[in-house]
C-alpha cells in the first residue's frame, strides 16, 4: 500500500500552519509543520517532502531565500513549492515564480482552492516520478538486451570460427605429406585465429573509458594508413577517391584507434554493396573542417561515401546496436559499435545518413586539437 504523500507547511503564524494541517490532513495526506525558513530546510532534510507549502514573509529568512536555497540543492531541487503571500500584485508573482515556484495563493486563503492546487501539483509529482522510474526500466531493458546481443553474437561467431579452425587442422592432419596443401590449410587457420584475435580486441575496445594518448600526425598520412589496413582486411583492390583538401593539416588523436576506426567504416561502405554486386565498389573520402562552438576549437570530418544500398529504414534506429546486419545494407558485427564507440572516447562522434543519389555517407567528426581540461571546468 501506497504511504500518503507528505506536504510540509511553512508559516512563521502557527495559527495558518494549523489551518491548513487540517484541511490537508482531511484529505488523507500528511502533513509536516515548520514556523521558520531555516526549519524548513532542516526538515526538507529529513523528511524528503513531496510537496511545499511556502509563506513568503517571514522574519529572518523568507520564503524567497528558502526557496533559493532549495533550488541550489540537487537532491532537493525538484519539490514543487506554492508560493503563499499576501501580495497580490504581478511582480510579487513574478519574483516568486522567478526563484523556482510552480504556483502562487494569496491571503486570504481559500482552502478549497489551495487543496484543488496541492493536488494538481501532486499529481505532476506522480507523472514525473512514473516517467523517470519507467526511463529506468527502460534503460536497464536496453542495457539487458545489448549485453544479450553481444554476448549471443559473440558466441556465434567464436563458434563459428572454431569451427573452422578444427576443419582446417583436421585437413592438415590428413594432408600431412602434401607440403602445398597444408601450408595453404595453415594461411586460412590463420586468417580463422586473426580473426578471433580481432573479436577479443574489438571487446576490449568497447570497455575502455580512460582518455587515450594522442600525439598529432598529418592528416594525409592518417588516410593512408587507414586505407592499408582497410586494404588488408578486404583483400581487394577497389577504387578509393580521396578529396583531402586540407593535406598535410596536423590532426592530434590516437593514430593507430583512428586508423582502425576509418578502416572499419571503410569496410561498412564496401560491404553495403551487398553479396550479389558484381564488379567494382568505389567508395569516396573527403575531408573538412565544420564550423563548431566546441572548446577545442576546430573540427575534423571525413566523409566515406558509397553508392551501395543505403540504410535499411528498418535498422535505421538500430546501426549501432551490436551484431545487426542485413545482406541489403549498412551494419555488421561489431564494427560501427566499435568505431562510434572509439571516435566518441576521443571527443568525436560517427553519424550515417542516406546519400543523395543512393548509398550511404558516413561522418567521422574529431577535433583538431584536445586541449586539457581543469578539474573545475
Amino acid at each position: 500500500m501506497l504511504s500518503p504523500s507528505k506536504i510540509l507547511v511553512v508559516d512563521d503564524q502557527p495559527v495558518n500552519v494549523q489551518l491548513l494541517k487540517r484541511a490537508l490532513e482531511r484529505e488523507g495526506l500528511t502533513v509536516i509543520p515548520a514556523h521558520s525558513g531555516q526549519d524548513a530546510l532542516d526538515l526538507v532534510q529529513r523528511e524528503h517532502p513531496d510537496l511545499i507549502l511556502l509563506d513568503v514573509m517571514m522574519p529572518d529568512m523568507d520564503g524567497i531565500e528558502v526557496c533559493q536555497r532549495l533550488q541550489q540543492d540537487s537532491l532537493h531541487k525538484n519539490i514543487p513549492v506554492i508560493f503563499i503571500t499576501a501580495r497580490s500584485s504581478k511582480e510579487g508573482r513574478l519574483a516568486g515564480l522567478g526563484v523556482g515556484a510552480v504556483d502562487y495563493i494569496t491571503k486570504p486563503i481559500d482552502l478549497d482552492e489551495t487543496i484543488a492546487r496541492v493536488q494538481t501539483q501532486l499529481r505532476v509529482v506522480k507523472v514525473n516520478r512514473e516517467m523517470l522510474d519507467l526511463q529506468r526500466r527502460l534503460e536497464e531493458a536496453r542495457r539487458a538486451a545489448s549485453i544479450g546481443a553481444i554476448t549471443q553474437g559473440i558466441a556465434h561467431n567464436l563458434n563459428n570460427l572454431l569451427g573452422i579452425v578444427l576443419g582446417y587442422l583436421d585437413l592438415i592432419k590428413t594432408n600431412a605429406n602434401r607440403p602445398d596443401t597444408v601450408r595453404a590449410n595453415a594461411d586460412n587457420l590463420e586468417a580463422a585465429v586473426q580473426r578471433i584475435v580481432g573479436i577479443i580486441r574489438q571487446l576490449g575496445t568497447l570497455v575502455v573509458k580512460s582518455r587515450l594518448p594522442t600525439s598529432p600526425i598529418p592528416i594525409d598520412q592518417l588516410l593512408k594508413g587507414a586505407i592499408a589496413r582497410f586494404r588488408a582486411d578486404a583483400r581487394h583492390e577497389d577504387p578509393i577517391i580521396v578529396d583531402n583538401s586540407l593535406g598535410s593539416l596536423a590532426l592530434n588523436t590516437h593514430v593507430e584507434m583512428f586508423e582502425e576506426t576509418l578502416g572499419r567504416v571503410l569496410m561498412n561502405a564496401r560491404e553495403s554493396y551487398g553479396s550479389a554486386h558484381e564488379g567494382a565498389r568505389p567508395i569516396t573520402l573527403r575531408t573538412s573542417l565544420l564550423p563548431t562552438l566546441s572548446p577545442d576549437g576546430r573540427v575534423l570530418a571525413i566523409m566515406v561515401e558509397d553508392q551501395g544500398r543505403g540504410i535499411d529504414p528498418q535498422l535505421r534506429d538500430h546501426m549501432f546496436e551490436p551484431f545487426i546486419s542485413s545482406k541489403n545494407t549498412v551494419g555488421v558485427g561489431m564494427g560501427l559499435t566499435v568505431a562510434r564507440h572509439a571516435l566518441r572516447n576521443m571527443g568525436g562522434d560517427l553519424v550515417l545518413e542516406d546519400r543523395p543519389g543512393g548509398g550511404v555517407t558516413a561522418t567521422l567528426t574529431q577535433p583538431l586539437e584536445r586541449r586539457r581540461r581543469t578539474h573545475a571546468s
